[in-house]
Formats: C-alpha cells, structure tokens, sequence
C-alpha cells in the first residue's frame, strides 16, 4: 500500500499537509474527494478505525447549514451517509498510510507515524 492523501486541493490544510509530505520526501497520491467521490469502502474503514466523530467535521459551513433533523441523532450509518452525500464534512485531510490511518493534519503526529 502507498501513502494516499485524500482532501480538496483548495483546502489550506490540506495545502500544509502536501507540502510536508514532500518536504520529507515521502511520495503520495492525491484523492480529491470533490471530484472523484469518497470510495465508501474506505469511508466505512476509517469510521470502524477511527469512528464517526473523528471524521465528521462539525465545524465547516456544510455541517452548519444542514437541518435540524439532519445534525440530531448522528450514528456511524446515519454519519456516514452524510459524509457520502457531502464529501466537504469529512475533516480533512485523511491519509491513508502503511501501518496506519491519519485524520487532521500535525506534523509532530505525522512525523511519527510516517516516518518509523
């Protein structure tokens, strides 16, 4: 398995996160979630690995703007249905990586899994 980096390019953080993975030299492929989709079966693996709120960003404008009765109640199906249906709540970014999975980016945390 490689290091797959999956994001928005216009995302700042994601941004920072690219250029510390070539910093250090570590070569990457670039899923952009907006264009391509999220693979639902990696959507499941990481809500089972990490669980849903890790993954959910509650923070962005596409969190905030759904309804009411969309933010009650959230479970891992009911989360990881809005995550399909609106790729930009996914906290971004996610790399998949050998050994591991990320989510969110710090250097100090990458740098220790990463790079063992």
């Amino acid at each position: 398995m490689s290091t797959i980096l999956y994001g928005i390019p216009n995302c700042d953080t994601v941004k920072k996160a690219r250029k510390w993975l070539e910093g250090e030299g570590i070569d990457y492929a670039f899923h952009d979630y907006k264009k391509a989709g999220v693979p639902q079966d990696h959507l499941k693996a990481w809500i089972a690995d990490m669980g849903w709120e890790a993954i959910l960003n509650k923070r962005g404008t596409t969190f905030r703007s759904l309804s009411d009765t969309d933010k009650q109640d959230i479970d891992a199906a009911k989360a990881e249905a809005l995550l399909i249906a609106n790729p930009s709540m996914i906290k971004r970014p996610v790399v998949e990586y050998d050994g591991g999975l990320l989510v969110g980016f710090s250097d100090k945390e990458w740098a220790a899994a990463i790079k063992k």
